[in-house]
């Protein structure tokens, strides 16, 4: 691996190179913070992407891009005199610092949920008025919830066993089997929330990333139902005119690949 001193100079040459976009290339001299914004939202999806499918030649490239938006931002903040590159990584690093007391502190933590523990504590401390202040609202609703469950947690408001949570989405599923007999349209959305947030929480506790699992289960269906396009075309069929039963064949096919 590359030495501290080559990585020093490979990020030195990166702020030189922005430096000169912005000053020469029409494209980047017309970027602001809104208009990258988008972009950096889409770069951290393919990023995921990415790290779902294991190909680490291609976290290399989507981190990089990552890299750039975050120099971007920093140029731009520096333009406005507001801040740099400087200020953004000092920040962070006293940020780490503060908030590792049990590293650079005489704080002692057993283990990691001490940790998390200690971590969600300081950060009340530092002024926040509520540990799910740093939920950001834009966050898609599977991730949100997931991280709401995480941030409370984190200050003891928490199921103690899995069995728990385990009753608790039982009940939620009988009280969404209830409203949908009674045909009650509104509360059956409510309950059908209440089970998806209660399957978050269960994720939680069987150390399963919701989001990963919904998305590795979204790329497996998507590679079975094109296994059984493909089938369909080679025999001159269109979907829409097969028979379930047809179709299932194939389906099966699929799973053993």
């Amino acid at each position: 691996m590359n030495s501290r001193k080559s990585q020093l100079e490979a990020f030195d040459r990166l702020l030189t190179i922005m430096d000169e976009l912005r000053e020469q290339c029409p494209w980047d001299k017309k970027q602001t913070m809104e208009t990258l914004r988008h972009l950096t939202i889409e770069e951290t999806y393919e990023l995921g992407d990415a790290i779902l499918e294991k190909d680490l030649q291609e976290v290399k490239g989507e981190l990089g891009d990552l890299l750039l938006h975050i120099v971007f931002y920093a140029k731009i903040g520096s333009e406005t005199n507001d801040f740099d590159i400087a200020d953004v990584t000092n920040q962070i690093c006293e940020k780490l610092i503060s908030r590792h007391p049990h590293i650079y502190g005489d704080v002692e933590v057993a283990n990691e949920e001490e940790v998390k523990q200690n971590w969600e504590n300081l950060k009340l401390k530092e002024g926040k008025t509520s540990v799910l202040q740093g939920v950001p609202k834009s966050l898609p609703a599977l991730v949100k919830a997931n991280r709401i469950q995480d941030k409370v947690a984190g200050v003891g408001f928490d199921w103690e066993e899995p069995q728990q949570v385990f009753e608790k989405l039982q009940e939620e599923l009988e009280e969404l089997q209830h409203e949908i007999s009674e045909e009650n349209t509104d509360k059956i959305e409510s309950e059908f929330g209440d089970v998806l947030f209660s399957m978050i929480n269960y994720a939680r506790f069987l150390n399963v990333d919701p989001e990963n699992a919904l998305e590795r289960t979204n790329k497996k269906f998507i590679k079975r139902f094109q296994y059984l396009e493909g089938k369909a075309a080679s025999q001159g069929k269109a979907m829409k005119d097969m028979t379930l039963a047809e179709m299932d064949v194939y389906w099966e096919e699929a799973k053993l690949l």
